[in-house]
């Protein structure tokens, strides 16, 4: 069975000494600014992928990579000291995606920005085509309510009457004495 929260635990354990051992103790040249972003361990806490960021650019961002690599060995050494797990997870370094996407999403919204800038510069100064309300409302000059439709609400807005014994709220006693003060013998005969 697995438990989540110590798989949650460990892996924020391994995201910090993974981070404070880049800072301290890896040397390689060709590692560039790193940032540890998140951890995530399996289950089984076999497994722990740790996602990084790099700034630079994408040579920058592959020889990063190279180091990464390089220094797994000594990385898993270091988590597994500071741990104290039975098994220490073998590590699997993935770039993060977020800061792309995030890059994507305000390209987007920049343009999205541009276009709102162009259709205010385009209606400035401009008039609605008709008016600015084009609904008819009760009390506007001109304003005819379809006789048909007053009559027909009229009829369904007064009200339905219920025979005895089928109302909401009604018992069958009740209904069978007012059926047999109208004469309605269906109603009046069932509520007997």
């Amino acid at each position: 069975m697995t438990d989540n929260a110590r798989a949650r635990k460990l892996a924020d354990r391994i995201q910090v000494v993974v981070a404070e051992t880049l800072d301290r103790r890896i040397k390689d040249p060709r590692l560039g600014f790193v940032t540890i972003t998140d951890a995530r361990v399996t289950g089984d806490l076999r497994e722990a992928t740790v996602f990084y960021t790099v700034y630079g650019d994408d040579e920058e961002r592959a020889a990063s990579a190279a180091a990464l690599e390089s220094a797994k060995g000594v990385l898993r050494s270091e988590v597994g000291r500071q741990t104290g797990v039975r098994f220490t997870p073998t590590l699997a370094f993935v770039p993060d995606a977020l800061p792309d996407n995030a890059r994507t999403i305000e390209d987007l919204l920049d343009k999205a920005r541009a276009k709102d800038a162009e259709v205010r510069e385009v209606s400035t100064g401009k008039t609605y085509a008709g008016e600015a309300d084009p609904y008819r409302k009760p009390g506007d000059e001109g304003y005819e309510e379809d006789d048909a439709e007053a009559e027909s609400g009229a009829e369904t807005g007064s009200g339905v009457e219920s025979r005895g014994g089928t109302g909401a709220g009604s018992d069958g006693a009740a209904g069978a004495a007012e059926g047999a003060d109208r004469g309605d013998d269906t109603d009046g005969a069932a509520a007997q």
